[in-house]
């Protein structure tokens, strides 16, 4: 990474990408003191630049967090949606693959997590950040979409949104306090993906699904392996 004295007479450097350089300065100190320990000149000073470089590429240190906000929804969308793979080989799988890729962004992406759902940055701050989390929003809706269409006869069909958010709150309720990967992290006699299983197993039998075995679907697996509505009978 090379960096260049700007002969223009500010007291700053050139670099090849400052934005990129920001944002990176940014987490590391996101990582460091959380979203709300460091200011816009120290994340200047991190990247190695003049106080007054960041303004070419953000507004202020509330633009920057929206923007590294908005990073963190797309690869958040992207890592939930490799989990959900549109359901296959089976609802029940899919659905336990995304919970758990839920916890794990939130252990393996700390900063990311604290900027997207901690740094006090409205969700519609901009119009980009908006679209980015509702697309990571609509993994977890889609996959709620799937599971009500499996409600079973004679058992009221549960709206699908509020699924979607009943189960996001307990994901998220779950990665906040056991499952992160900083200091912020409570300790807990079981694992967070065996905690939010169980919750999930809870949550379901209260709408009525049998939790004693999988749902019938015509692509289920011959021997299905455990899932949120417990073992199937072999």
């Amino acid at each position: 990474m090379s960096w260049n004295k700007d002969r223009r007479g500010d007291r700053g450097y050139h670099h090849g990408n400052l934005k990129e350089a920001l944002l990176q300065a940014a987490l590391g100190l996101i990582a460091e003191k959380g979203p709300a320990g460091f200011t816009f000149a120290d994340a200047a000073r991190t990247a190695g630049v003049s106080a007054a470089a960041p303004y070419r590429h953000f507004r202020d240190r509330d633009d920057l967090l929206a923007n590294i906000a908005q990073r963190g929804f797309e690869q958040f969308e992207q890592t939930l949606a490799q989990a959900w793979d549109d359901g296959r080989p089976n609802t029940v799988t899919a659905f336990e693959r995304l919970g758990k890729a839920y916890l794990a962004f939130a252990r393996n992406e700390p900063a990311f997590y604290s900027a997207m759902f901690e740094s006090g940055i409205p969700a519609d701050s901009s119009p980009e950040l908006t679209a980015a989390g509702e697309r990571a929003f609509g993994v977890i809706r889609a996959a709620a979409e799937r599971l009500a269409a499996l409600t079973p006869p004679g058992v009221p069909r549960p709206p699908a949104l509020m699924m979607a958010l009943h189960i996001w709150s307990m994901s998220h309720g779950i990665a906040s306090l056991f499952g992160r990967g900083d200091a912020a992290r409570r300790k807990l006699p079981m694992s967070p993906d065996d905690l939010l299983e169980a919750g999930a197993l809870i949550y379901l039998r209260g709408l009525g699904f049998p939790t004693d075995q999988k749902p019938p679907e015509k692509d289920r697996p011959a021997e299905p392996k455990s899932g949120p509505w417990g073992t199937a009978p072999k």
